[in-house]
């Protein structure tokens, strides 16, 4: 609507990110915005902080695609001197904060389809990365399916529209609903961008 230029490269966000870094280089007034900044980690954070001040959480799981949001309730959680357990999640299709932290160094993993695109990260954020092994209590990786699953109960029960890396938190807790008897759980649904076609599909259980 404003003049823009729209390009549309590689086949997921690593790819673009990669190929947006090279466009800067051959342009002096191009400027390269990342994904995760210590700005935008302060942004997100206030979702954290109103959070936070709704009570007191033993458990709170955040989905992760570059780390901007479970960095900025992690940050939240220590300024307030809370003892509450930061869970990340992942999709399995896209592991590699899990692998990352399991290993102590970045793992690169490779391409792969999900409904959870909004974590299609296949590149850990290096500062993303250092603040989630210090500070987060585990990473739990979630499928497809049950995401798919998170994003119906979450319509079906709440009327909320949940994309895949929103409902992933969701499917989260449910995957862990053993362990987490007598706490008070929260999990973040990050998002409701999710394509109304897409969505049908997902409802009536079409989507594979």
């Amino acid at each position: 609507a404003h003049g823009a230029e729209l390009i549309v490269h590689g086949r997921d966000f690593d790819d673009a990110k990669a190929y947006a870094k090279t466009l800067v280089t051959s342009d002096e007034h191009t400027h390269f915005m990342p994904s995760y900044h210590r700005d935008l980690v302060v942004g997100v954070a206030t979702y954290a902080r109103e959070l936070f001040a709704a009570g007191s959480f033993d458990i709170v799981y955040v989905p992760i695609g570059l780390g901007s949001g479970i960095s900025g309730v992690i940050a939240v959680r220590d300024l307030l001197g809370l003892d509450t357990d930061v869970v990340g999640v992942v999709s399995d299709r896209f592991p590699s904060y899990a692998l990352s932290v399991a290993r102590g160094e970045p793992v690169e993993t490779e391409p792969a389809d999900s409904i959870a695109d909004g974590m299609a990260v296949r590149v850990p954020d290096p500062a993303a990365l250092e603040v989630v092994r210090a500070g987060a209590a585990r990473i739990v990786r979630v499928s497809d399916a049950a995401i798919r699953y998170a994003m119906r109960w979450l319509f079906t029960d709440t009327h909320n529209v949940a994309e895949g890396a929103g409902a992933a938190a969701v499917a989260a807790v449910a995957a862990e609903r053993d362990r987490l008897q007598g706490k008070r759980v929260a999990a973040v649904i990050s998002g409701g961008n999710v394509d109304a076609a897409v969505f049908a599909q997902v409802l009536a259980g079409t989507l594979k």
